[in-house]
């Protein structure tokens, strides 16, 4: 579907019917708000505005009274209470101009977000084309959720420009994934040199995206993910473990989880949620609970062994809900955990959300949905970008565990769609890596069928780079496809980032079977994918910087190209060759990636994330 041979808005509409006829955009115009409470609609006037503007320098200002001479109104924003789809909207451009119909506010905000979008297939004309667009949303809840305690932090400009962008795609939710930045007044050294989060700054942030129709909801990882704070002498004791456990992979350092059978561990988290909730008018709460692979391995293990590990993690997972129900808010949970345990499912609270998370295309969300849907629990459906662990994306990973997601949401009834983007072991991946993930999921969860066979790198390109040449949604696309030349799949990770976290020796014995050949088909793949950046033209204020980061993620990968070739050589003189080139490049790498992550991110756990660098050119002594 095509206007002027520009791909429809992102998301793409359920309904486009092109009709006979343009409107020719001219200045002075009006704009009114039909509205019982036109205040409420000033923002997407407001966004409005810009767009025409920064496209075309037209003025057009804002009215309230529906006395005002049709022949000035070229576009109306009317709420219609009885308009049938929740977040809905009508958009008809006719010759005599523009209606954004809907039954509430956001609709209003989604239909304007999709007109501004279309202002662009008329660029060179000023003249839009007739059409009427009916659309609506699949998932009610489309959000997005940001690791930001994996090392970087995002300066605030970075947040405000990305839930701008979120915004116009149509996403309703924006979560900021907490263990240890946020700064509580009652535990300063937890997050003393983590550059955190103030009280003012989420309430800033809260503010900003409710004016986007965005709910920012807060997140605070409350029993598993705890080891930023038991590592720390005041909170040690109340860890269940203190040395090495067992999890599905092999072994973890502790201290990981709360002990569920120490009060202390209740009596901590009741004072994290009082310092925390205040600062949100959203009344959910994610509250983590996740991968907790710990508990029944340490201090409860007796109790774990009379009761069932389950049940206790769900006896612990209750007294959580009980405290955020008595501060009048929603309980979202991470279900990997409980869903390991199916007989226990019917037990959770009706009130509470679970959040069905899964990063692999085959991950059962169809198995898992079922069982959440047969004993009345709601939940959302949570896949992932696919960008952690893996330096540039695994686009068909990434797109194929969105759609899956999708897809089984819908057939089980989830009531939300929470697309999030992780940072694990240093948190390498630079952000707009991140945004093929976003925008594929954006599509996705906003209607499914109407977007199931979007063209990716050309929306990506528009939408996410303002790039009309499609060179740069080319460039993210193909270089987050280099995973698939190596060989192996791994599981949320790709082997090229794996040989730079992992010892040569290891490397040597796990990729031993694989030819040199494949790294150099991988080095070749990268610098074809790279071809199209010099073509590209992004217009955004940071496009240098885009430039750099990918220019910089493709240095990487080549690097791990090479350092694998170095795990495989035989030939000592050879290996030697390649041991200083590789200490070279990465010397002049570091300094580079210090710039880059200072662009947008705060300083806090830059020096843990260098750490992982540095630890790898010890290899190259």
């Amino acid at each position: 579907m095509t206007i002027k041979n520009l791909l429809v808005p992102l998301p793409a509409p359920r309904s486009v019917d092109m009709r006979q006829g343009t409107l020719t955009l001219t200045d002075g115009k009006l704009i009114l708000l039909d509205s019982a409470d036109p205040q409420a609609l000033r923002f997407a006037a407001a966004r409005f505005q810009h767009g025409l503007r920064e496209r075309f320098g037209l003025t057009w200002e804002t009215v309230a009274s529906r006395s005002t001479p049709r022949d000035h109104i070229a576009l109306t924003l009317r709420v219609t209470p009885d308009h049938s789809h929740p977040q809905g909207y009508d958009l008809a451009i006719a010759p005599d101009g523009i209606i954004v119909e809907a039954r509430d506010d956001a609709g209003i905000f989604y239909g304007v977000c999709t007109l501004i979008q279309l202002l662009d297939s008329c660029a060179s004309s000023s003249a839009l084309d007739a059409l009427h667009i009916t659309d609506w949303p699949d998932f009610p809840a489309r959000g997005v959720m940001l690791d930001v305690s994996r090392d970087k932090v995002p300066t605030m400009d970075t947040l405000f420009t990305l839930v701008d962008m979120l915004a116009g795609w149509k996403i309703n939710q924006l979560q900021l994934y907490i263990e240890h930045t946020f700064a509580y007044r009652h535990h300063p050294e937890v997050w003393a040199n983590a550059s955190p989060f103030t009280g003012q700054e989420m309430l800033d942030l809260d503010a900003y995206c409710r004016e986007r129709h965005i709910e920012l909801v807060p997140n605070q990882n409350s029993f598993g993910h705890m080891e930023r704070w038991l590592k720390l002498p005041r909170y040690l004791p109340l860890a269940e473990i203190d040395h090495d456990f067992d999890v599905p992979w092999g072994k973890h350092a502790g201290p990981f989880s709360l002990c569920p059978i120490d009060p202390g561990s209740l009596e901590l988290v009741r004072g994290l949620f009082d310092e925390l909730l205040p600062h949100f008018t959203s009344r959910m709460f994610n509250v983590g609970c996740d991968e907790t692979f710990d508990v029944g391995q340490g201090r409860s293990e007796d109790e774990c062994a009379a009761r069932g590990s389950g049940r206790v993690y769900l006896d612990f997972l209750l007294k959580v809900y009980r405290e955020v129900k008595a501060r009048d808010h929603t309980m979202q949970f991470w279900g990997d955990i409980i869903i390991e345990h199916p007989d226990l499912v019917p037990d959770l609270p009706k009130d509470s959300i679970a959040l069905e998370w899964g990063y692999q295309t085959q991950h059962p969300f169809d198995d898992h949905g079922a069982k959440f849907s047969a004993s009345g629990i709601p939940f959302y459906v949570c896949p992932g970008t696919s960008s952690w662990c893996s330096l540039a994306g695994r686009t068909d990973n990434a797109i194929g565990n969105l759609l899956s997601a999708a897809e089984n949401g819908l057939k089980h009834g989830a009531t939300g769609y929470l697309n999030t983007d992780w940072g694990d072991y240093g948190h390498w991946q630079v952000l707009p890596v991140s945004y093929l993930g976003f925008v594929a999921g954006a599509a996705y969860s906003w209607a499914l069928e109407a977007n199931r066979n979007l063209d990716i790198p050309r929306v990506l390109s528009l939408y996410a780079f303002r790039d009309p040449t499609g060179s740069m949604g080319r460039v993210a696309y193909d270089l987050g496809n280099v995973y698939r030349v190596i060989g192996p799949e791994l599981h949320n990770a790709s082997v090229l980032f794996r040989v730079l976290q992992w010892p040569l020796d290891k490397v040597h014995t796990l990729y031993k079977d694989l030819s040199g050949a494949a790294f150099h088909h991988a080095i070749d793949a990268i610098d074809q994918a790279m071809l199209p950046l010099s073509d590209a033209q992004i217009a955004r204020p940071d496009a240098g910087l885009i430039m750099q980061e990918f220019i910089l993620t493709a240095r990487l990968l080549r690097h791990a190209c090479r350092r694998a070739l170095l795990a495989l050589e035989e030939d000592p003189a050879q290996a030697a060759q390649l041991r200083r080139e590789l200490d070279r490049d990465m010397q002049e790498f570091i300094p580079h990636y210090r710039k880059v992550w200072l662009s947008r991110n705060r300083p806090g756990g830059l020096a843990d994330s260098v750490a992982r660098f540095e630890t790898m050119r010890k290899d190259y002594e």
